[in-house]
């Protein structure tokens, strides 16, 4: 592995610094996305907020518009609280140890691991996607890496594996190695220099290594988004609660069984925020918008509805609805759905 990496490695900014923050911060964005999506999401992060403390007294709403794209808002959400903790907990400082940044918020196991090792030197592997497929091939474990109890069999292998003084250089070798070499789906075992060493090779099992069970299946769920206007002024909300996309932007939804709803169904819906339809401002609503999230398909119709007054105030606070202009708007942060919509 250390002689495979430096003549393979990618150039990338985080790996240029033992800057804990920047390191942190790579990895947070990296969580669930491809190097080749997250890396712009990346240098505009570090240039917009180059310190721990210029992202701690951002606004939350600023950071997720920055995040916008990213999908998995949480992370952006925790990322931000984590930010604040270490300046307010930590004096600004992450903490210098393996078990020390584990008690920050969002940072688990893989991310302390790799703060860890590549900021300290600390001899602790990390265990991602990636080195996984590397180690149940290379050793032949057939443990089921989708079950938390496999965790355990693999982190003890990879932390053995580490060599004395070099575990940033090793743990970033190994990562690399399953991004570049050993893929999922066709992995260049030809010219692999692990090749005589591979169990999964010797023994035809390249397929069928690692083990992992099927994650549950997706379900598919129907948005009729309500585009309420009165002349320059577009109403918009802010997703609360457990569901997706909280604290995002969208527009007063109905959600229903089936790719239609009825008009009355709309009207009503109109009239129980407090709204009166223009009736001479009748228009059709979208075609069909189509997102897939991880454990969920969307399909939204837009239904231009133009209003014959604004909404009360009090109509507002029941609902939860915000009077924008589009200017406005754009500066919100909102899912890739809606900004689709827009576009």
């Amino acid at each position: 592995m250390l002689g495979w990496y430096p003549r393979h490695r990618r150039d990338l900014p985080w790996r240029h610094t033992r800057d804990p923050y920047a390191i942190w911060l790579s990895e947070v964005i990296l969580q669930q996305t491809r190097v080749k999506q997250g890396l712009p999401y990346y240098l505009d992060f570090i240039s917009t907020y180059p310190t721990v403390h210029d992202l701690a007294t951002a606004p939350e709403d600023e950071v997720l518009r920055h995040w916008q794209g990213l999908g998995y808002y949480s992370r952006a959400r925790n990322m931000h609280h984590t930010a604040r903790q270490v300046v307010q907990e930590y004096d600004g400082r992450f903490p210098g140890s393996y078990a020390g940044l584990l008690k920050l918020r969002g940072v688990g196991q893989y991310t302390a691991a790799a703060i860890a090792s590549f900021a300290y030197d600390e001899p602790v592997a990390v265990l991602d996607g990636n080195v996984y497929r590397v180690l149940a091939r290379v050793f032949g474990l057939t443990a089921d890496i989708a079950a938390p109890a496999s965790r355990k069999i693999f982190q003890q292998l990879a932390d053995t594996l580490i060599p004395a003084g070099q575990p940033a250089e090793f743990n970033q070798a190994v990562m690399e190695f399953g991004a570049l070499q050993c893929t999922p789906a066709k992995p260049d075992c030809l010219f692999c220099p692990l090749q005589s060493q591979c169990f999964a090779f010797q023994h035809g099992m390249v397929h069928e290594l690692p083990v992992k069970s099927k994650a549950k299946a997706t379900r598919t769920r129907h948005f009729h988004y309500l585009v309420l206007r009165h002349n320059d002024t577009v109403y918009m909300r802010k997703r609360t609660g457990k569901d997706i996309w909280q604290g995002l932007y969208d527009f007063a939804l109905l959600e229903t069984d089936s790719s239609e709803v009825a008009a009355t169904a709309v009207v009503a819906h109109v009239e129980q925020m407090g709204g009166q339809l223009a009736p001479n401002r009748a228009e059709e609503p979208s075609a069909t918008f189509r997102h897939v999230l991880s454990h969920q398909k969307l399909e939204a119709r837009f239904h231009p509805l133009w209003l014959q007054a604004p909404l009360a105030a009090e109509h507002l606070a029941a609902s939860g609805l915000q009077p924008f202009t589009l200017a406005e708007v754009e500066n919100l942060p909102k899912p890739v759905l809606i900004t689709n919509f827009f576009s």
